[in-house]
Parts: C-alpha cells; structure tokens; sequence
C-alpha cells in the first residue's frame, strides 16, 4: 500500500503561483512513476503531470506546457508541482498519484491516490 497526501492548495489571484506537494509513505517511493490530477466541478479527472521514478522525464498536458512544473525528491518521498501563471480556469481539486514501475498518462494506470488539495484562481 502507498499512501499519498497532498498539501499547498488555497486561493490565489490569476496570474499568481501555488506549489502542491504530496507527501508519499508505504512502500518504495524511487520504485513508484507519480502524476497530477485535477478535477473541476461538472467534469472529468485529467491528467496534468507526469514524472518517472528517477526523475529524469517528465510529461505535461498541453493545457499546462510552460507554466507547470514536476519534480520530485526521492529522499523525502515527495512530489511537487509548481504552479505558474495560473488561470481562473486551473480552478479545481488536485490530485497526486502513484504508480509501480513505468510513468503512466491515463487515470486508470494509476494505483493509488491522494485525499485532493483544492486549488481556486480568483479573475
């Protein structure tokens, strides 16, 4: 069992900065690919970012290219996920993920799941 919680949402101007951390704890952490979700009300949980196990690659949605950034600290078994020039549209409730083995892009290749920190950009 891995357990992830999330932490750094809040309410911030458009145009500001956030930085969500998910604190990971169980099994392994360097074994696990970790990803970023995020759910808006009324829709669908998307990805927003992913990073393998090492670190050393990384895969964004189009909609966050240039603005978000993953990272990871293996010997503090957390992920992060920098937040810049956010938009009222990046409201929603994120969430962390982990997965054994290979970095995943789609919802159901992950295993386990955080608790969600939510994040509100005011216009």
């Amino acid at each position: 069992q891995v357990q992830l919680v999330e932490s750094g949402g809040g309410l911030v101007q458009a145009g500001g900065s956030l930085r969500l951390s998910c604190a990971a704890s169980g099994r392994a952490f360097s074994n696990y690919a970790m990803g970023w979700f995020r759910q808006a009300p009324g829709k669908e949980r998307e990805f927003v970012a992913a990073i393998t196990w090492s670190g050393f690659n990384t895969y964004y949605s189009d909609f966050v290219k240039a603005r978000f950034t993953i990272s990871r600290d293996n010997a503090k078994n957390t992920v992060y996920l920098q937040m810049n020039s956010l938009k009222p549209e990046d409201t929603a409730v994120y969430y962390c993920a982990s997965k054994y083995g290979v970095i995943g892009l789609t919802r159901p290749s992950y295993e386990y799941w955080g608790q969600g920190t939510q994040v509100t950009v005011s216009s």
